[in-house]
């Protein structure tokens, strides 16, 4: 195993690169529980890096093995090459460079297939607890469009807690792309506006669905409301306008999962 002590050191840069994501076909796993749901995945890792002073310790050390018996490149590090590579504040000991999962083609194959479109939304941590929402509540999809924040970078992957290693995920220029190539698949478009649209149970989320989710603040573009089939609102009690996005889609997503459940 090389032990790397120099934060010059090559290796270093590469994970540089890729907390900034600069690296595109390379993602970074921050800490034993991630890198583990990423190899549990089927997630190829390149490269791992571990501190010197948590080798001993068990997760670790099961980590360390499996990735061994998968012939990954093992390098540990002192603490101050550690505080390089990994992009949060404390480190976790561990982190580890994989290759992306291959972006979903086509995640309307299912005849029932329920499916989060997550448009302009800027806060990687809330793409983040979408894409970990939408496998809780059994979506089979999402659709990351627009100016949407990185699904694969490292503060959305800590958001997912996993998520985003296991569940279909797709990529379109922009809303419209995404809405166009709903529609193309027959699925009824659902887009969630603050006010003046159906309550939720009246909604209808069954059958094949994609439920438009809006970025932060300005949420959904007027063009893009204008192709939904059904338009939705949370209700509020004033002085309440508006709830976070990732909350807004849990409520919503487990209403559909409510629907499709219900005999």
């Amino acid at each position: 195993m090389q032990h790397i002590t120099s934060r010059q050191n090559a290796v270093v840069k590469e994970y540089r690169e890729a907390a900034r994501g600069d690296a595109t076909s390379t993602m970074l796993l921050d800490g034993p529980r991630l890198i583990g749901e990423a190899l549990d995945a089927g997630i190829r890792l390149q490269h791992l890096m571990v501190g010197a002073d948590v080798l001993e310790r068990p997760d670790v050390a099961r980590l360390l093995q499996h990735t061994e018996a998968e012939h990954v490149t093992i390098a540990s590090a002192s603490s101050a090459v550690m505080d390089a590579v990994s992009p949060v504040q404390t480190t976790s000991g561990m982190v580890a460079l994989a290759s992306r999962p291959p972006l979903d083609v086509s995640p309307y194959t299912a005849d029932d297939a329920l499916v989060a479109i997550v448009c302009d939304m800027q806060n990687p941590g809330n793409v983040g607890a979408i894409i970990r929402v939408a496998e809780a509540a059994g979506a089979h999809a999402v659709v990351v469009a627009g100016q949407s924040a990185d699904p694969f970078g490292w503060k959305a992957l800590r958001g997912s807690m996993g998520s985003a290693l296991r569940l279909p995920i797709s990529i379109a220029e922009d809303a419209r792309d995404a809405v166009k190539d709903a529609k193309a698949h027959g699925a009824s478009v659902v887009a969630t506006v603050p006010r003046d649209g159906v309550m939720p149970d009246a909604a209808n989320f069954r059958g094949r669905v994609a439920l438009l989710i809006g970025g932060e603040g300005l949420g959904l573009t007027p063009d893009t409301l204008d192709h939904a089939d059904q338009r939705v609102s949370i209700p509020m009690q004033a002085p309440v306008e508006s709830l976070n996005a990732a909350v807004a889609a849990a409520v919503l997503l487990y209403e559909a999962r409510r629907q499709r459940t219900v005999r």
